[in-house]
C-alpha cells in the first residue's frame, strides 16, 4: 500500500515537470522521437485523446500557424462548419431606423445568414427599410420571402477585395463628393450639388464592406492574409482611417445640402469671398488626400507638412468667419471644411506613427534606432 503511494507520487511529480506555464496555460513537453530512417514522431497526450474520443487509425489535421506553432485538430472539428442564423424580430423595431441599424450592425459583425420575422405579418415599412438597406450592403440579398419571413443571405469572397485597395476607394469618393460640391458652389450649379449628395450611398457601402473584412480579419488569421490585414498593430488604425473618411464624405454631402440651400441668396455674396471660401475647399481636399497617401508611402516630412497646413487653413477660416456677411449657411459651409481638414491632419497623425513602427531608409535620414548590448546577471539555480 505504502510502496504503491509513492509509486502514484513520483509519477505525478514526473507529469508536472513535464509541464510548463505560458500566459496562464499549462504546456506540456514531448520528447521527439525518430522512427525508421526518415520519419520524426511525437506522441498525443492521453487526455486530449480520451477527450476528441481519438481511436488508433483515426485522420487529425495539422495546421503550420504564422509564430511557428502548429495546430492539431480532429477530423470532426476540422470538417465541421457551423452556420448561424440571426433571427430578427421586425415588431420589436418599433423605432425608426432601428431594423435598418440592426442589419448593418450585423452586417459588419461578419454574420452570413439574418432572417427578419413577425408573428403575424412584416409591415411594409420594415419590408422597404430591408429592400433599401440590402442595396448599399455588398453581397447581401434578399433570398426568400414571404408575407411573414425575409431571409438575408450575405456571399462576399474575402479574397476578392484588398484592404488598401477600400481605403483608396472611400478616399477618392470622399474627394469626389467635396470636389463637386465646392464645384457646386463656385459655379452655382444645383444639379452638381444633387450630384454630390447622391454619391454618399456609394461611400456608406465601401465603409460597411471594408469594417466587415476588416473585423473579420481579426478574428480569422486567413481572411486577415487575404485581404492584406496582416500588420496586427495597424488594424485598429485602420479602422479609424476607415470612420474618418466616412466622415469627411458624410460632412461633405452636408455642405452640398447647404449649398442647394443658399440657393435665393447666392446673389448677395461677392465673387471675392466664394473664391475665398473655394480656396479653403481646395485646402481642405488636400489635406486629406495627401494624408492618405502617407498612410501608404509612410512619408514623414510630407505628413508633417499636412499638419502644419491644418494651422494655415485655421488661421485663414477664423478670419474668413469675420469678414463674410450675415448670409444663411455661408458658415456651416466652412464649418464642414475645418471638420473635413481635422479629419485629415489626424489621418495624417496616424500616417507618421506607422512610419515609426518599422522605420525604412527615408525614415532613417529623420530617425534610427540603435541596439545597445548589456550584461545581464543569470538567476541563482535552484537547489535540487
Amino acid at each position: 500500500m505504502y510502496i504503491t503511494e509513492i509509486k502514484k507520487y513520483t509519477n505525478y511529480i514526473k507529469e508536472c515537470r513535464s509541464k510548463y506555464y505560458k500566459n496562464g496555460d499549462f504546456l506540456e513537453s514531448r520528447k521527439v522521437q525518430k522512427v525508421g530512417y526518415s520519419t520524426i514522431t511525437v506522441s498525443l497526450p492521453s487526455e486530449w485523446i480520451k477527450q476528441n474520443k481519438i481511436n488508433p487509425g483515426d485522420i487529425v489535421f495539422i495546421m503550420a500557424e504564422k509564430d511557428g506553432t502548429l495546430k492539431i485538430m480532429p477530423s470532426q472539428i476540422a470538417q465541421r462548419e457551423e452556420a448561424e442564423e440571426y433571427i430578427i424580430n421586425a415588431d420589436a423595431c418599433d423605432e425608426k431606423g432601428l431594423l435598418e441599424r440592426i442589419i448593418v450592425g450585423s452586417y459588419i459583425l461578419g454574420r452570413d445568414v439574418i432572417r427578419v420575422t413577425s408573428p403575424n405579418r412584416i409591415e411594409k415599412e420594415h419590408a422597404d427599410e430591408v429592400r433599401r438597406i440590402v442595396r448599399k450592403l455588398i453581397g447581401l440579398g434578399i433570398l426568400e420571402e414571404t408575407p411573414k419571413n425575409i431571409l438575408l443571405q450575405c456571399s462576399v469572397d474575402p479574397a476578392k477585395f484588398k484592404l488598401d485597395m477600400l481605403i483608396r476607394r472611400l478616399s477618392l469618393i470622399a474627394a469626389t463628393i467635396l470636389s463637386e460640391a465646392m464645384q457646386a458652389f463656385l459655379e452655382d450649379k444645383e444639379d452638381l450639388a444633387e450630384e454630390a449628395i447622391s454619391r454618399e450611398d456609394e461611400a456608406d457601402t465601401i465603409y460597411y464592406l471594408a469594417v466587415r473584412l476588416l473585423l473579420s480579419a481579426q478574428v480569422k488569421p486567413e481572411i486577415a492574409e487575404q485581404i492584406g490585414a496582416t500588420d496586427i498593430l495597424f488594424i485598429p488604425a485602420t479602422r479609424l482611417i476607415l470612420q474618418y473618411l466616412e466622415l469627411i464624405a458624410d460632412y461633405s454631402e452636408d455642405m452640398a445640402k447647404k449649398i442647394l440651400e443658399l440657393g435665393i441668396y447666392r446673389g448677395r455674396l461677392a465673387d471675392d469671398f466664394v473664391d475665398k471660401i473655394y480656396h479653403l475647399g481646395e485646402m481642405s481636399q488636400t489635406i486629406f488626400q495627401k494624408a492618405i497617401e502617407c498612410v501608404f508611402a509612410r512619408d514623414l516630412k510630407v505628413a508633417n507638412g499636412v499638419l502644419e497646413m491644418l494651422k494655415v487653413l485655421e488661421v485663414e477660416s477664423e478670419r474668413l468667419v469675420r469678414e463674410l456677411p450675415e448670409i444663411p449657411y455661408l458658415r456651416a459651409i466652412i464649418s464642414c471644411l475645418i471638420k473635413i481638414a481635422d479629419l485629415g491632419a489626424t489621418i495624417a497623425d496616424i500616417a507618421i506613427n506607422r512610419a515609426l513602427e518599422q522605420p525604412d531608409k527615408s525614415v532613417e535620414s529623420v530617425i534610427r534606432s540603435i541596439k545597445h548590448a548589456r550584461t545581464v546577471p543569470l538567476s541563482m539555480k535552484k537547489k535540487a
